[in-house]
């Protein structure tokens, strides 16, 4: 059985339309990296896996569930999907254990002195020991998106979707993060990424997905297709973005 399962979904923002059509399996544990210019849907496809936004047609699975169908509670859903976000989506009132904590609390139910226990481990695993009491503003970025991945793990999730999650961050943080995602790689989390980063997408991605005026044009290993891909298109994007 897959773990997210996409069919011809379409996705379309007034007379924009985002997503054409795309078809895409994730197999368990693996990591399915999207690549693309910007505006190639590849943000808006991670939103409507975790059912931020609406498809427009088509359908989606996570395992055996369609999550697409009408009487699907989108909570029950985010339960078993984590996200992190390009712009970490910290409350800044909150110190970083109440972000961590919050969504597994108030949503899905989880009591709170095991939630800040689950929490604390998790804020101890990304190298944030101590860090509980501090708020937002007193992290950097690098830390802010570990409180944020910390956060995504909350409640086990089958699959974590990363959407962009270096792209607020000075470069020297960036390797920070990459760091971390080798890690979940290594203990087998299921993840869908939209990335910029071209060199590690490379080292770590089991499929890349080439995305490409909201459709996906290519789909392969990382070696097929980054050292021969088929489409001219891809060709064309590879050479700007290696270059």
């Amino acid at each position: 059985m897959t773990a997210v399962r996409l069919q011809n979904v379409y996705k379309q923002y007034g007379d924009n339309l985002v997503l054409k059509g795309v078809d895409l399996a994730v197999e368990p544990h693996q990591v399915v990296a999207l690549i693309g210019s910007s505006g190639s849907g590849k943000s808006t496809l991670l939103r409507c896996v975790n059912l931020l936004e609406q498809v427009d047609d088509g359908q989606i699975w996570l395992g055996d569930t369609v999550i697409t169908a009408v009487e699907i509670k989108p909570d029950h859903v985010r339960r078993r999907v984590g996200m992190v976000f390009q712009s970490f989506n910290l409350f800044p009132h909150m110190t970083a254990l109440d972000n961590v904590t919050l969504a597994a609390r108030k949503v899905h139910g989880m009591r709170k002195n095991k939630a800040n226990e689950k929490a604390t481990e998790l804020l101890d695993r990304f190298g944030l020991g101590g860090k509980e009491s501090s708020y937002p503003d007193r992290l950097s970025g690098g830390q802010q998106q570990r409180v944020a991945f910390a956060r995504s793990l909350m409640t086990d999730p089958e699959v974590v979707l990363l959407d962009e999650v270096t792209s607020a961050l000075d470069p020297e943080l960036v390797g920070d993060v990459l760091d971390i995602i080798r890690t979940l790689k290594q203990s087998g989390i299921t993840m869908m990424m939209a990335t910029h980063e071209m060199q590690f997408c490379r080292e770590i991605a089991d499929q890349v997905c080439f995305l490409d005026a909201g459709r996906v044009l290519e789909r392969g290993t990382a070696d097929e297709v980054f050292g021969s891909p088929h489409e001219p298109r891809t060709r064309e994007f590879l050479s700007r973005v290696l270059s």
